[in-house]
């Protein structure tokens, strides 16, 4: 019993090594190699090709695995937005996805945004592929929704123009400088009375989780651990005034949903 014992931990340990090479090749790696290469400008330049190429977006984008990646928080996080889109009266309204995100919240969150009555959803990235990806997803809320190539830190959509803008787990991946025009832009669009939803990391009540997001960050996600403090989303919205906030976390801290109303 003790070689199979052996032999299953071996295995175990070899495809947990396996599959932390390659996301550490498509993410912190795939940076460190651009750093290298002559084509470091642009827009796109920080984003990663797990986020940009098809054949990984199609391979990665399932959702056993992008709730494993999030400790299994995922249907909770979502929920919270779904049900603050449930409980408002969105008729006749717009709602905006900033960015792109893996997994079923864009599904979740048209569904939630048009049963609440409003008229039509925006979704935008600046990934065309994304755009492909979640289109795919969409298909039976075609009509009703717009799709915008769009620069989540310099957004061509006028001032207050949408009543709901959903932010998904994109701060994190910005390199620090992009952080607070993305944040800008993510509250510059929301109408008065409208609802700003961010979904992110948060810096982890228990010590040892903390030390394990650490290192995570370190490793995967070099713009990660800014959220911690220097770029605290809840703070840059309380500084900049004219809004309503309130933050809800879970996993001991770990994950965040906060909501912000213009009141």
């Amino acid at each position: 019993m003790q070689p199979i014992i052996m032999n299953v931990v071996a295995v175990l340990a070899f495809a947990s090594a396996a599959v932390a090479l390659f996301f550490f090749s498509v993410t912190r790696g795939a940076l460190l190699m651009r750093v290298f290469s002559a084509n470091t400008a642009g827009a796109s330049s920080h984003i990663y090709p797990l986020y940009s190429n098809m054949r990984l977006i199609r391979l990665v984008d399932h959702q056993p695995i992008i709730s494993a990646i999030l400790l299994f928080q995922y249907d909770r996080l979502v929920d919270r937005i779904v049900s603050g889109l449930e409980q408002a009266d969105l008729s006749g309204k717009t709602v905006l996805i900033t960015s792109c995100a893996f997994g079923d919240v864009i599904p979740r969150v048209v569904k939630a945004a048009l049963d609440s009555g409003a008229e039509q959803v925006l979704v935008s990235d600046i990934v065309d592929n994304e755009l492909i990806n979640a289109r795919r997803k969409l298909r039976e809320f075609e009509d009703r929704i717009e799709y915008l190539e769009e620069d989540a830190t310099a957004m061509r959509l006028g001032d207050g123009v949408v009543d709901v803008n959903i932010v998904f787990f994109l701060m994190h991946e910005l390199p620090h400088h992009l952080k607070e025009p993305a944040m800008r832009e993510a509250s510059r669009v929301v109408a008065p009375r409208g609802t700003l939803y961010l979904a992110e990391f948060h810096r982890p009540d228990s010590p040892l989780l903390r030390l394990c997001s650490w290192a995570y960050f370190k490793v995967f996600e070099p713009y990660g651990l800014a959220l911690w403090d220097t770029h605290d989303p809840l703070d840059w919205l309380q500084v900049a005034g004219g809004w309503d906030c309130e933050r809800y976390t879970c996993c001991h801290g770990n994950f965040q949903v906060i909501s912000a109303t213009r009141p």
